[in-house]
């Protein structure tokens, strides 16, 4: 069987192909399908290696519709380019070394996302992009208010312009962010949509309905959590997510010195800064539901400061969604009013 490393690109890909008899055949293709096809239709089955990136998906999905052995490796993973010289780097340097990465069996494999979450995750990436950009507004009109003396009430940012025409602004200043007022409107409308069809998506996944039954968390945290793990049998402990998710402390230590710093802030940037969050809404709650947790995390405070005991708690969060999925459990009150995760 050939070894194939695909160095690819927006536009152009590099091929380094390794016959089984040791012959070495590069080529520069365009990255289209039509040109993979021509190029790697007609050849007999070959293991292909490739990085993982943007396009990486589509054109492995493409490659073992040929009748190919795709392998999409972590670009992270170091031993991988050990051969490659640091000195220099070209595109076909990169190709040959992912052949003989290939070849040699040097390379870690990611996990490739089922169709369903990738379609979770554009739909949470859509609403996370419109979110932002309604902060950014938002933040504008409240400084343009600022300057004139005044505030505005406090309240949901879907407020922002009846609010804004509570308060007694010059015309000047209305004029000013007109534009953006007449923004928010459409924004809001789009940001509400995608509430929809994400509640909508996790009514229809029992997975995430089971999630959202832990204190501080809705339907946005448990379908992004859920994307972002996909398959949770990969995972053997709890630890192990919350690594995959940033939430463990980095560490710097040699011989007798030993230096944990902070959180790592590796893998999914939406998941854990939506955990955060959830861990602010138990810490300031004062439902029976969220006491024991807002408990532990109150002692972490005590000694460390609230924004670490609420990164602590992000992290205990994550350990608990990641149980409850792999027992198929709910989170649950016992009749001794402390919570814990037991059989649904």
């Amino acid at each position: 069987m050939d070894t194939i490393g695909l160095d690819l690109h927006k536009r152009e890909s590099q091929l380094c192909i390794i016959g089984s008899e040791g012959e070495i055949t590069e080529k520069r293709i365009v990255t289209t399908r039509e040109r993979f096809s021509a190029v790697l239709g007609g050849r007999a089955p070959c293991r292909i290696l490739l990085e993982a990136s943007t396009e990486s998906e589509w054109v492995a999905r493409h490659l073992e519709s040929l009748g190919h052995e795709v392998i999409v490796a972590d670009p992270g993973f170091a031993p991988m380019y050990a051969t490659r010289s640091k000195k220099v780097k070209t595109d076909k340097r990169d190709a040959r070394t992912l052949a003989e990465a290939c070849l040699l069996g040097a390379y870690r494999a990611t996990h490739r996302v089922s169709v369903e979450q990738r379609h979770v995750r554009s739909e949470l990436l859509v609403r996370d992009s419109l979110v932002r950009t309604r902060t950014r507004y938002v933040a504008l009109i409240k400084a343009a208010v600022r300057r004139e003396g005044l505030r505005l009430t406090s309240g949901g940012a879907e407020q922002t312009i009846g609010k804004v025409r509570a308060i007694p602004l010059r015309e000047e200043v209305l004029q000013e962010i007109r534009p953006i007022l007449d923004l928010l409107s459409p924004i809001n409308r789009e940001i509400d949509g995608a509430d929809k069809r994400l509640e909508q998506l996790g009514k229809a996944d029992p997975r995430v309905r089971r999630l959202m039954t832990a204190p501080g968390v809705g339907p946005v945290t448990a379908l992004a959590f859920v994307a972002a793990l996909d398959d949770v049998t990969r995972f053997e402990s709890a630890h192990q997510v919350e690594s995959y998710l940033g939430l463990v402390p980095s560490e710097h230590s040699s011989g007798e010195r030993q230096h944990r710093g902070r959180i790592t802030k590796r893998g999914n940037a939406r998941v854990r800064w939506l955990l955060v969050e959830a861990g602010w809404r138990i810490l300031r709650s004062r439902s029976s539901e969220c006491a024991p947790l807002r408990a532990w995390a109150m002692q972490i405070a005590a000694r460390r400061g609230k924004r670490i005991a609420v990164v602590a708690l992000a992290r205990r969060l994550s350990g608990i969604l990641y149980a409850m999925w792999r027992d198929g459990n709910e989170y649950e009150l016992k009749n001794n009013n402390s919570r814990e995760i037991r059989a649904a």
